[in-house]
């Protein structure tokens, strides 16, 4: 949100909401990162309401917003009532937010607090950045359970059930969630066929490595597959280890929600809209189930129908185009990034409009300083060195950067996101373009008319949907559909605007309402 007020704030950055005037108010509702609140206190001269803390804890444990002070809300509608004491209200801010009994952390500087004048009224907006996983679980009232930890959905400020309450704080203490040792497991929990394999690329991309020609315990050890805990000389696999390149029994045992799979699926405009997938990999008892090898057979189905440009190095053809680079860097991506403790289960889906990866659990760095590159915080660093030792993945927070240089290259269009429901979960969607520039037309061309379909073949599946289960919310419709969160927003808008859908309730515990004979 972008707040301007009297001073000069061209040299700082906002975000894109711009309140100059009163009759901006009239665009202004409340959101998943905008708050509005009276604060005219007992005496109508300002101060502080109780409700603010829970918005506080909210926006800084989602992605951050601003609580504008000093707008009363009517029939959907605002208006500036102003706080008389400005001065007042700030104080009592700063005083309650540095009190470890009140709020566990303070995100807030001057920097943040705005002034604005609207109709001759002061407004207070207060801009609360979105907390780093080492401060989270922002909370209130000197406990983080019972209640007192708060997330942004939709707009309103939700209570953290006890478990995610848990899970900001294993994030927030273990930098890396890999390396434990696994008590009561042993070799004998390892995939042999996986480990030669491994061997055998390892050998391939480092020949001359000292680590080829050790015996599996101490590549093991090299690895980080396999650790002795020096303060209690304790020993044994570790979940890297296991999760890496364990058989499925033992994985499972040790991390009940792990689950990957990969669907390749039809197009929307085929006739059999009952194939919900064309080729699905999961842990089915037929191999291993362990990443190495979930890797490998989905690698090879990813990039098996991409057409591969003729193109000389030397007097040698080149079969390796930055899509295909793409493709394997956002799958070790993905794999490296997942925490499989958590709920959401670790999806590759291949379909005519492009790729989706999906992980369990939140970016620990923000989407957009992700995409930049340069700033790693990875959630499982011996998977990670597990990858680089046989030439997949990066270290130096480069492989986002990698994936979205080769993918925009080749005219793809690519989006970063993390959603809170309906579990923690991140998604890249990688999207061939619908207009690309010649030298990619070999991804095919999607006319207007072919466009046109395909918007209503997708307006169609979503009102059949919401038939069967009208209690979904858009980030559930998108799983179930294996599309892009805008992609179902765009169909809902469009349904809703010709009368064929409705919203009864609000956006928390109400549901949708197909309109029949419309």
């Amino acid at each position: 949100m972008r707040l301007r007020n009297d001073r000069d704030w061209e040299s700082e950055t906002f975000r894109t909401i711009t309140l100059d005037t009163l009759g901006n108010l009239a665009s202004l509702s409340e959101s998943v990162d905008v708050e509005c609140k009276l604060a005219t206190g007992a005496d109508g001269k300002g101060q502080l309401p109780r409700d603010f803390w829970p918005t506080y804890s909210a926006f800084a444990n989602t992605h951050g917003g601003v609580i504008m002070l000093g707008l009363q809300e009517k029939h959907g509608r605002f208006t500036a009532r102003g706080i008389e004491d400005v001065d007042r209200v700030v104080t009592d801010l700063f005083n309650t937010i540095n009190n470890p009994q009140k709020v566990s952390v303070n995100l807030l500087t001057d920097a943040h607090i705005r002034r604005l004048i609207l109709d001759g009224r002061n407004v207070i907006a207060v801009e609360v950045p979105a907390a780093s996983r080492k401060h989270k679980p922002v909370h209130i009232n000197g406990n983080p359970f019972r209640g007192n930890t708060y997330r942004r959905l939709h707009d309103g400020d939700r209570h953290c059930d006890d478990d995610t309450v848990r899970r900001m704080i294993a994030e927030q203490m273990n930098d890396v969630r890999d390396l434990h040792i696994l008590n009561g497991f042993s070799l004998a929990d390892l995939d042999p066929e996986s480990l030669h394999a491994y061997r055998n690329m390892l050998s391939s991309h480092k020949p001359d490595h000292p680590w080829t020609t050790i015996d599996d315990l101490s590549l093991l050890r090299a690895l980080g597959g396999w650790r002795r805990e020096r303060s209690s000389d304790e020993e044994g696999l570790t979940l890297a280890g296991l999760l890496m390149l364990g058989r499925w029994p033992a994985i499972h045992e040790a991390a009940p929600y792990y689950f990957v799979d990969y669907q390749e699926r039809p197009s929307e405009c085929e006739e059999n809209d009952d194939t919900r997938w064309l080729d699905r990999v999961v842990p089915d008892g037929t191999w291993s189930g362990n990443l190495f090898d979930f890797y490998r057979r989905v690698v090879r189905k990813l990039v098996a129908d991409l057409k591969v440009p003729f193109a000389l190095k030397g007097d040698v053809r080149q079969d390796d185009t930055p899509v295909h680079q793409a493709l394997r860097e956002a799958m070790v991506n993905m794999l490296v990034h997942a925490d499989y403790a958590d709920r959401a289960s670790v999806l590759v889906v291949k379909q005519p409009s492009g790729f989706v990866f999906r992980n369990p659990r939140l970016l620990r760095v923000p989407a957009a300083l992700a995409l930049q590159g340069g700033e790693s915080d990875c959630r499982n660093r011996t998977l990670q060195q597990m990858f680089l030792m046989i030439g997949l993945g990066e270290r130096a927070g480069s492989g986002l950067t990698k994936i979205q240089r080769g993918w925009r290259e080749s005219g793809g269009r690519l989006n970063l996101a993390d959603s809170f429901e309906p579990y923690d979960q991140t998604r890249l969607d990688m999207d061939f373009s619908r207009e690309e520039p010649d030298s990619v037309r070999r991804f095919g061309k999607m006319s207007g008319k072919m466009s046109g379909k395909m918007s209503g073949k997708m307006s169609g599946k979503v009102l059949h949907l919401l038939k069967e289960a009208p209690e979904l919310s858009i980030p559930e419709m998108a799983i179930r559909l294996g599309k892009s969160e805008r992609t179902i927003e765009r169909a809902t808008r469009e349904l809703r605007s010709t009368g064929k859908l409705t919203r009864i309730g609000p956006d928390k515990g109400g549901h949708w309402k197909v309109m029949d004979g419309k």
